[in-house]
Parts: structure tokens; sequence; C-alpha cells
């Protein structure tokens, strides 16, 4: 250890006597951020300590909720519209569900799906199946068809769990998942559970912090959706991590109305109650009216959020409006430069933490002292030992630049680049249940022959004090709604509706929304598409979230040198009237219909006119 740390000190002080030859503002850049880097080393030093002494007792995530149940078993753990759920009837709650799947037979390393709306009983079924060491794999609300059919084989479900109100989805695809064994969670189900065992099943001494507790679904940056592996070990480690470094406190209320099957809403936004034993309030869904409603009712002091709610609660705020909440920090990602001081100064807000990081990816930031628009900073000082770097690409195709050597080139101050972090014992990039996606995302030479990078996909900018800058995502996936959209998911679907025509998907910005919405252009000779019936199919095959806002028909694919369909011209054109003379159309949810995209329509969407 002793060694390691002199070679890191010796790499940072010649890295900082090169930097002084070239800068010269260097080292003003150095001591003006030292307190800001001390500040957070000393967080992490602390947080360092404290999870070696949790990891030396091996704790997994139902040991540490055995403890917080011990601890407060009349605590509210969750609030969830009229009811309220403390942390022991939790805990009888997932014995029971235990108890009856340990009946039917399943055991640990077995995957079940599961298909649910927000709620406390949500989290007692995973939590109840992970007492048994069963895996959860989290499915997507929004999902119907090829898509839900995908998640729940690429997983390995040995059986699915749904609630009442997605039968229908669940009776669409039954002959094409016959091999799973189906568990609706009604109201028949729930009396059965009643007569269930309510103690803890012996199956909870089997399990280790190092095995993995479920799935949650990443589009990665290509494809369909992938299941990537949680272990309790790493959950334990964030939530500690991150409650650590923003000093959440046991007495804080939080406010989380984030989707569950996601992992900022379903994990970290649910394992601050079972491990710290703070309380969490739920929301079936978020509503822009009740958000700061819910928060004054249950005395909220810290809340969730993803960006496009703060574009919507900033919307629906009416100037004058008193704000009596006392929510003081707020927790997520994807807010807008344009609107963060506004945000900040209209709801009172006096720590707003935007967090980097993805379901499978082996780092995360976070800007900790509110730095407009910014996912968090680096040291510029620690560069040549820190295992997050930016790689040199083609901003077009995320395709990286290579020196003469093959190795990677390091992006300077101020430039675009892909963000790449080093997998290493400490740094574990696990990967997806299947091994060729996991391959797909490791970058291998980077700086040396054999080393290995996990490759986040996304495009970062790296100012000259450190802070880092989210710019663009790489690949055939963006992001719309706070979901990720793959575009030949959707490029299929469109292509099978119209027998089999060319499709080219991509994501186009729009003023005044996060993330990109989704634009298809079809080729077709005729120039005679019957967009009505092509909505309705959509609407019927697709998440609301995936179908294209826009649609362009051309007479002819654009293609590259080596005959692949390309997207750049059809990107930077987008749906602008002014530069397209192929017919374009606009997505009428309410009419289930594309409608032709004229001058007013264009400029009222422009000009934020209509509610997207």
């Amino acid at each position: 250890m002793a060694i390691y740390v002199l070679s890191c000190v010796l790499i940072v002080v010649l890295f900082i006597l090169s930097r002084l030859i070239k800068h010269r503002g260097y080292v003003y850049r150095v001591f003006k951020t030292l307190p800001r880097d001390l500040r957070t080393l000393k967080k992490l030093i602390e947080i360092y300590f404290k999870l070696r002494k949790i990891q030396k007792r091996h704790v997994t995530l139902i040991s540490l909720f055995q403890e917080t149940v011990s601890r407060n078993p009349h605590k509210v753990a969750f609030y969830f519209e009229d009811q309220k759920w403390t942390f022991r009837e939790l805990d009888i709650h997932t014995n029971r569900i235990a108890h009856y799947f340990k009946h039917k037979g399943f055991k640990k390393n077995d995957i079940v799906s599961l298909l649910h709306d927000n709620s406390p009983e949500y989290v007692a079924i995973w939590l109840g199946l992970a007492k048994l060491g069963v895996l959860t794999a989290f499915i997507n609300t929004n999902l119907v068809f090829g898509s839900l059919c995908h998640c729940i084989q690429v997983a390995k479900s040995k059986a699915l769990i749904f609630s009442s109100n997605y039968k229908t989805a669940v009776s669409s695809i039954q002959d094409s998942i016959k091999d799973v064994t189906l568990f609706e969670y009604n109201e028949e189900l729930k009396h059965v559970l009643l007569s269930e065992c309510t103690t803890a099943p012996e199956e909870i001494q089997n399990i280790d912090f190092r095995d993995y507790l479920c799935y949650i679904y990443t589009s990665g940056t290509t494809g369909l959706p992938k299941a990537a592996p949680l272990s309790h070990k790493r959950l334990i480690l964030n939530t500690i991590g991150i409650s650590h470094l923003l000093d959440f406190k046991e007495e804080d209320t939080v406010y989380n109305p984030l989707p569950l099957y996601h992992i900022a809403g379903g994990q970290f936004g649910i394992s601050v109650a079972l491990i710290s034993g703070t309380t969490v309030v739920l929301r079936k869904k978020f509503s822009v009216t009740q958000y700061w409603t819910d928060c004054e009712k249950f005395g909220c002091t810290i809340s969730l959020f993803i960006g496009e709610m703060c574009r919507y609660l900033l919307s629906a705020h009416k100037p004058g409006t008193p704000m009596q909440h006392n929510v003081t920090k707020m927790l997520g990602n994807g807010l807008r430069s344009q609107i963060w001081d506004e945000f900040i100064e209209t709801f009172k807000i006096k720590h707003l933490y935007e967090i980097y990081g993805s379901t499978e990816g082996n780092t995360a930031l976070v800007n900790t002292d509110n730095r407009k628009g910014s996912i968090g900073f680096l040291p510029i000082w620690a560069k040549p030992i820190l295992s997050e770097v930016i790689l040199r690409c083609d901003l077009e195709t995320g395709e990286i630049i290579r020196n003469s050597n093959g190795l990677c080139i390091r992006c300077e101050d101020n430039e675009a680049g892909l963000m790449a972090v080093k997998i290493s014992n400490k740094k574990e990039f696990l990967g997806y249940t299947d091994q060729q996606s996991t391959d797909k995302k490791i970058i291998r030479d980077v700086f040396v022959k054999g080393d290995k990078y996990f490759n986040t996909g996304d495009i970062i900018i790296q100012d000259e004090w450190g802070y880092l800058y989210f710019k663009d995502r790489t690949g055939d996936t963006f992001r719309w709604k706070g979901e990720n959209v793959a575009t030949n998911e959707v490029e299929d679907v469109i292509s099978r509706a119209l027998n089999f025509k060319d499709v080219i998907v991509l994501g186009v910005e729009i003023p005044g929304t996060e993330g990109r919405a989704g634009l298809a252009a079809i080729v077709d000779d005729d120039m005679d598409i019957n967009v009505k019936a092509l909505a309705q199919t959509l609407k019927s095959r697709l998440p609301a979230y995936a179908i294209p806002l826009f649609l362009r028909v051309i007479p002819s694919a654009p293609l590259t040198g080596t005959f692949k369909l390309q997207k750049t011209s059809l990107k930077k054109q987008g749906y602008n009237i002014h530069e397209v003379a192929d017919p374009l159309y606009f997505y009428s949810a309410s009419q289930v219909d594309y409608i032709p995209l004229d001058k007013n329509l264009y400029n009222d969407i422009i000009k934020k006119k209509i509610k997207l």
C-alpha cells in the first residue's frame, strides 16, 4: 500500500511539473481548486474507512435491513398514498413473500421478472425474493410486445410477477414465454400470503455480499435493453458513499416519485430506507401538481428528480406562489444549465446535486458545489492517477481516434471526447447477461497494451477547473422523457409495419426540452405512406416515449462510401422545414396520427408553444 501511494505521489509531481512548463495559469487553478478537492478528499477517506468496516463484516442488503428493523421497528419506512408502512410491517411482508415462493420451489440464483407499479409492495416483492437469494429483474412498465418479451427472456427469467393492470400486456406475449411461470399479484394472492410464515427464512444465512441482488435494464449505447447485474456489495457501497458525501441523515425524509424499475428511484431511492432507516415517500407516478404539495405534506427534506421533471415544475409554477416545503437538497440528473439558476431560486433549493453514472458503469460523479450545468469534477492535478479519462474521438460516430502506436489520446481541457473508466479490482465492470454485449463496452489498449476501460458512451467536456459537462450520447440510442430509446428496435417495428421498407431513426433536439425526440426517415419511392395506420401500429407496439415525434419520407436512403446508412446529414437537417423539401409529419398523441408539419406548426414547436 505504501509503495502504491508513493508511486502515485511521484506520478502526480511529475505531471504537475510538466503542466507548469506548458501552462502558466496551471498553478493558479490548482491553488483555487485545492480547497474543493481537499474537502471532497476528506469525505472520500471517511467513506473508505467506513466501507472497510462494513466489508469486513461481509454484510448484505438483507442483514443491514434486519439491523434497521431491529433499530426502528415502528418507524415509517414508506408513505404511499394513504398508506403507512413501518419497517416491521415491511419486514413481515417480505418474509411472507419469501416463504410463499420458497414453497413454489424457487431457490438461490433463480431469476424472476417483476412488472409492477411503484408501491411499497413492489419493494416487498423483490426484497422478499432476495431473502431466498432469488434475483429480481425490474421490467420497465411502459414496455409492450417484443420489447417486453425480450426483457423477460434476456434475463433468463424462471417466472414473471405482474400486477393486475398489466394483465393485457402479459396476455399478448404469453405464447412467446410459455416456459415462464406467471404470478398475478392480485387480491387473491395477497390473501394467500396472509397465511405464510412471518419470520425470516433460513436461506438468508447463505447470502454473500458479493452475490447478485437484481438485474436492472439499460440500453447501454446500442441495441435492445440489456440486463445489468447489481450486487449487494455495489448497492451498499453506492448508498453509504453517496449518503455520507452529501450528508444525508437518518432523520431525513426522501421524496421519491421516480420509476422503481430504474436504478436512481428503484435502488438508491429505496436503499436509503432499507440501509439507513430513512423514511421515503413513494408515488405511483410523478405529478407536476402534487410534487411540492407532497413534499410539504410529508415534511420531506430531500427529493429526487430527473431533468424533465424540473422543466415541468418550472413551467407549472405560478409567480408569487409561496414555497412552504422543507426540501433543502435535491439529487438527480439531467437538469439543463439554461434553467438551473431559475429552478434553484424559484423553489428555494439550497443544494442541488447533479449525479452522473450508469446502471452498469464502474464510476459515479456528483456535483457537490452547485456548479451550474456540471455533472461533477475531477482534480486537475490528479489526472495521471485517476481511473476516469476523456478520450479523443470522432464526435459524429463516437469512434475512438488512436495515435501512430495504436493507443488512445487524452483530450485537452475544454475538448469534447468520450468518457472511459479504467477497469480494475476497485472499479469493476460486471457487464450484462449477454457476453457479446459486455465485450462491446470494453475499450482495450488505451494507454498501454493490455489495459481495459469501460466505454460510457457519453461525450463529456472537462474545463480547465476540472468540472465535467455532459454533451451528448454516442451509439444508436438517445434519451427522451427520461427513458433510453433504442433506434434499431424502433426501426424494426416501423419497417415491419411498412412491409420492410428501409427506415432510419435518430434523435433530434427540440428547444426547451431535455434529451432528443425521435425522428424516423422512411424510404419510399412512391412517397405515399398511410401515416395514420402507421401511428396506430406504433402506439400498440412501442412504449409512448419511443414513438418518433417526427416522420420524414425520403425517396432514397443516404449512404456512406461503404454503402452504410448515413445518419449525419439527416441529423443535421432534423425537422427543419426550411432545409427539408421532403414530406414531414408530426405525431399527435391525442389523435394517434401523424399530421403534416407545416410552417405554423413548426414555429409553434420552435417557440415552445406546444406541450411535449
